[in-house]
């Protein structure tokens, strides 16, 4: 089983990224997927999630209004389309699947993590 990000660069502040998650060896329609985000010194956090079914999606608060996750069924891929970018968005972003999850943006469920993608905003 592999997750793998992938779109993260450096942009200026008010630009946007799309981040994608492949995923190979699992199916993800039976799985939630969660965006989490690890800045240096800071603790790992979850900014978004959609669930399994009826793709219901969350945000943190710190995002909401300005990120948007989807999933890509035929091409077993979930997106972070982020938008507005600040500095304080610069951080490690990772995506994780939860085997027949609901979407929940604690990292406790979670049985299958990504390596990561660097996003760095610039002022």
């Amino acid at each position: 089983v592999q997750l793998v990000e992938s779109g993260g660069g450096l942009v200026q502040a008010g630009g946007s990224l799309r981040l994608s998650c492949a995923a190979s060896g699992i199916n993800l329609d039976y799985y939630a997927i969660g965006w989490f985000r690890q800045a240096p010194g800071k603790e790992r956090e979850g900014i978004s999630c959609i669930s399994r079914r009826e793709s219901r999606t969350f945000y943190a608060n710190s995002v909401k209004g300005r990120f948007t996750i989807s999933r890509d069924s035929a091409k077993n891929t979930v997106y972070l389309q982020m938008n507005s970018l600040k500095p304080e968005d610069t951080a490690v972003y990772y995506c994780a699947a939860d085997y027949m999850g609901r979407g929940d943006l604690g990292p406790n469920v979670y049985d299958y993590w990504g390596r990561g993608t660097q996003v760095t905003v610039s002022s």
